[in-house]
């Protein structure tokens, strides 16, 4: 081999073994595992589909125990929420509420809700936080603080 050809030879071999790392991740992005958990937001606006979202729930943190989970309801999606609040089968909603808040889920209940729909605030489930807007808050969710959007 010639010098001059030898050089080139080696200047494409080191260009190509550095093009490699850009290869080894997809659209450049890092394969390193954050360290932070994954934020979910389960929207809920009627309560036939809350024992669906609370059983999705249970599974999503069955699969990713580090996952941080939280409600937000608002129109006729806050009444699971409610003291007393049974689903279509006479099973109480406040078990399986209560189960999901022990496993760090939290849950929110729309002040305007409560406010048009004449709800007295002291029946919301304890552990349940009123905020003032249901949608305001799911925005702020994703927007702000980077959760992911879950409609069950």
């Amino acid at each position: 081999m010639s010098g001059s050809f030898k050089s080139v030879a080696i200047f494409f071999v080191i260009s190509g073994l550095l093009g490699l790392g850009g290869c080894a991740t997809k659209d450049g992005a890092s394969t390193a595992k954050s360290t932070s958990p994954v934020k979910v937001v389960y929207h809920v606006n009627d309560t036939a589909d809350a024992t669906n979202a609370m059983r999705n729930a249970n599974n999503h943190i069955d699969a990713d125990p580090t996952v941080k989970i939280t409600f937000v309801t608002h129109s006729k999606g806050i009444d699971f929420l409610l003291d007393g609040a049974a689903d279509k089968d006479g099973n109480p909603y406040n078990i399986n509420v209560e189960r999901l808040m022990a496993r760090g889920v939290s849950f929110e209940v729309c002040e305007n809700t409560l406010v048009k729909r004449k709800i007295d605030p002291k029946t919301v489930l304890p552990g349940a936080v009123i905020i003032p807007s249901g949608v305001a808050e799911v925005a702020k969710l994703q927007t702000e603080q980077g959760y992911v959007y879950i409609k069950p």
